[in-house]
């Protein structure tokens, strides 16, 4: 059995209810959290700088030889993902696939909204997930920029 922990980062301290249901189902597994509080929110960044940000908090994460990476941050998945998929030869998840299967399967009038932050919106990460799986699905998008900071 493979004892190196199981990485996970987010932008802030949304990526804790991950860590959390990790945990539960995972019991034995150890996991390494970052939460870089110090540069939230990234969604109302440019592209190369969530990159940027991504690619340092990959890099401190694999720096504790873990096993995979789950990246907890939707604008880093929805921008950035690519980009840690090439650069890491380890299993990294993401926390778009979940939610958009989740929310196409459920829709009763084919109407699905979605808020994220300015990135996130931007990147139509949300809107091509959800296409490719129901291409009639009618999809609007709204960016809440003063979301992140309320929560």
């Amino acid at each position: 059995m493979d004892k190196r922990p199981i990485g996970v980062f987010d932008s802030g301290l949304g990526g804790l209810t991950m860590v959390k249901k990790l945990a539960e189902l995972l019991p034995g597994e150890n996991i390494v959290y970052l939460g870089d509080t110090g540069r939230v929110p990234y969604g109302s960044r440019s592209r190369e700088t969530i990159v940027k940000y991504a690619c340092q908090d990959a890099a401190f994460l694999a720096g504790f030889d873990i096993k995979i990476m789950v990246v907890a941050c939707n604008t880093v998945c929805s921008v950035a993902l690519d980009v840690l998929e090439d650069e890491y030869s380890m299993p990294v998840f993401e926390v778009i696939g979940a939610p958009v299967r989740a929310a196409a399967g459920q829709t009763k009038n084919g109407k699905i909204g979605i808020i994220g932050t300015a990135a996130t919106i931007r990147s139509g990460a949300y809107e091509q997930s959800l296409k490719s799986l129901t291409p009639e699905l009618a999809v609007y998008s709204v960016p809440c920029p003063l979301f992140v900071p309320l929560v």
